[in-house]
């Protein structure tokens, strides 16, 4: 006769559950070094996953050689890049390089100069020269450390192809991977996870590829409208630009502050007004692009589900830059709203209360009385009469 075993009893499974979750803390702490390059290739896998995805549909490839097809055009796209954009960015940072120089060596004039000040005679070269031999003192330690850099370069290689061979294969398994993970979730609450699991890829989904299509949107408007208006180093501040836009409610203030100075020193290309006119006017068509960059491009290209009031992203930047340096500034906002929806399911659960207040897809109509008279007849119907006249 076949036993069967007894089940745990609650603080049995308390003590498990517990026990898991130090384990869980205690491998994050001691491999911590691979969290950041395993969410890198989650960030790559999940960008690409839908290209495979289009392979393997249209043209009926195996799900390996889609997604090996799919990285081999990426790693075309990005050979060629450097191939037509490089020569006019090098050009144009070039020629910034120079201006700047010529600006520092006035600076370094005007500083060069002795100056009187209530019958005190003030070195300010002598008081420049202490500070620079201050600054070697303290950067000769860091350039001594050539054999240290060159180590980190071949780290860093390194986890660039950890990065590509795991997201690799996180696209050619992701559905086995998906499956096995449904299978772990209790049947009472199947249901639950899809919903979450689906919330969630929304955001993430609108984040990365609403990211990317934005910062080409903008990189294209701030290109235009700088050579319109004689913007110097169009080129280089358009892109600057759009890659600022990875850094929500920050990356308007830090773009702003670098145009500012060049326009101050360098003014218009071809407007002939003052180079403080010329400030003002970037000042004031930065301030209009970026109502309408929160106002209309970021609610139609990322869409609102990844929107947060200004205040909770600033503090997730500086959280983020904190916890995981520049990977945290970027994946802040996605964060914060996937939070969101763990959060408000969690506090539902905790307080007896509905956690999908809204359905998925409320495509169909409700079932009011109405909406049933409109239908077609049944055909069971005539059938139900002719036995009823018998």
């Amino acid at each position: 006769m076949q036993t069967v075993p007894p089940r745990w009893s609650s603080t049995t499974k308390l003590t498990v559950a517990l026990l898991l979750l130090s384990l869980g803390v205690y491998l994050l702490y001691r491999f911590s070094a691979v969290l950041k390059p395993l969410i890198l290739a989650f960030m790559l896998a999940y960008i690409l996953n839908p290209i495979v995805n289009w392979f393997e549909d249209r043209l009926r490839l195996r799900r390996s050689l889609a997604s090996l097809s799919t990285y081999l055009l990426v790693a075309l796209f990005i050979a060629t890049i450097p191939l037509l954009f490089l020569p006019p960015l090098a050009a144009q940072a070039s020629r910034l390089n120079l201006d700047l120089q010529s600006f520092v060596q006035q600076v370094e004039s005007i500083l060069g100069s002795q100056y009187t000040i209530l019958g005190q005679t003030l070195d300010v070269d002598a008081l420049l020269q202490e500070a620079v031999g201050s600054i070697q003192q303290l950067a000769e330690p860091i350039v001594g450390q050539t054999f240290s850099f060159l180590i980190e370069a071949i780290s860093s290689l390194v986890w660039v192809i950890f990065i590509i061979v795991v997201s690799f294969y996180l696209v050619k398994d992701g559905q086995a991977l998906q499956t096995w993970l449904e299978e772990l979730v209790p049947a009472a609450y199947h249901n639950d996870f899809v919903r979450l699991r689906s919330e969630i890829n929304l955001i993430w989904q609108a984040f990365f590829r609403g990211q990317l299509l934005l910062a080409l949107i903008v990189t294209i408007i701030f290109a235009v409208i700088g050579l319109i208006i004689g913007m110097p180093f169009a080129l280089t501040m358009a892109v600057m630009a759009g890659l600022l836009e990875f850094l929500p409610s920050i990356g308007h203030g830090i773009w702003l502050t670098m145009a500012s100075i060049v326009a101050l020193f360098a003014g218009s290309t071809w407007l002939d007004i003052p180079n403080w006119v010329f400030t003002l006017l970037i000042i004031a068509l930065h301030i209009f692009f970026q109502q309408f960059d929160l106002n209309y491009l970021i609610p139609r290209v990322i869409g609102r589900r990844v929107h947060l009031p200004p205040l909770v992203v600033i503090l997730g930047i500086v959280s983020g830059a904190l916890l995981a340096g520049v990977l945290g500034i970027l994946l802040a906002a996605p964060t914060i709203a996937s939070a969101r929806v763990l959060g408000r399911y969690l506090y539902a659960q905790l307080f007896d209360r509905d956690p999908f207040p809204t359905p998925i897809a409320p495509s169909l109509p409700p079932p009011n009385p109405r909406w049933w008279r409109k239908q077609p007849p049944r055909v069971e119907r005539p059938v139900a009469q002719e036995g009823r006249e018998e």
